[in-house]
């Protein structure tokens, strides 16, 4: 995916993304401050809002090929099988019964499938809507804070997941978190954000250990102080 002069603006924030360049195949990471953009650049990347002005180049990706996992997920108000397989309903794909099992016992949710999903505790929505991006093989998956409400067990368990994928079924993964042990085992490129822009990208271990921007710099003082308390760091 390739971005270019794009803009959003609402009342008291603007994001502008002069470029921007998803590598193909890759599992990359966006991080940043509270407020600095990193959701509404993926809303923006996933179709879910419209830019004001500017260019978002999918490289010739559907948006059936396109997903995205939010922190507070939305899951319909069905049972948590109709959920899962939904996106597969959505594409004319028959369901197979040895993949849906599969993701069903990874999630834990095997002996849940008729329940009501908007029921379900909050990791456990977290890890429905989790598999149910994962079920249908998107081609670019953008992961908004998503493992934010799991156990590390569960973490652990989706981490092995989009690794393992990536080495059968390789797609673009985008990774917002705070946490920055996530983005060090998953992620091979990083963007940071600052107040609605890039500030700075690079591969992971530059950007984490050898950081040139001293915005970046200040941000990882305090991330560091506290794994995943990156919230409420100061924008300046």
């Amino acid at each position: 995916m390739r971005i270019s002069n794009l803009q959003k603006n609402f009342d008291r924030f603007s994001l502008h993304i002069e470029r921007l360049q998803l590598p193909r195949g890759e599992i990359c990471g966006i991080i940043g401050a509270n407020g600095c953009g990193k959701t509404t650049l993926m809303k923006l990347m996933a179709g879910i809002l419209p830019p004001d002005t500017g260019q978002i180049d999918t490289e010739g990706l559907a948006p059936q090929d396109i997903t995205m996992v939010l922190r507070k997920p939305y899951l319909m108000h069905d049972t948590v099988i109709r959920n899962l397989t939904y996106p597969l309903k959505l594409r004319g794909i028959k369901p197979d019964v040895e993949l849906v099992e599969y993701y069903l016992e990874l999630a834990g949710l095997q002996d849940d499938r008729e329940i009501y999903a908007p029921g379900l505790s909050s990791g456990q929505q977290q890890k429905l809507a989790l598999i149910r991006a994962m079920i249908f093989s998107p081609k670019l998956v953008l992961i908004d804070e998503a493992f934010s409400n799991l156990d590390m067990e569960s973490t652990a368990a989706f981490e092995w997941l989009i690794l393992e994928r990536q080495r059968t079924e390789t797609a673009t993964y985008l990774i917002c978190a705070h946490q920055l042990s996530h983005i060090q085992r998953l992620c091979g490129y990083v963007f940071f954000m600052h107040d609605g822009r890039i500030e700075a990208e690079g591969p992971t271990d530059e950007m984490l250990l050898r950081p040139k921007s001293q915005r970046l710099q200040k941000y990882l003082q305090y991330a560091s102080l506290k794994e995943g308390a990156a919230d409420g760091i100061p924008d300046s």
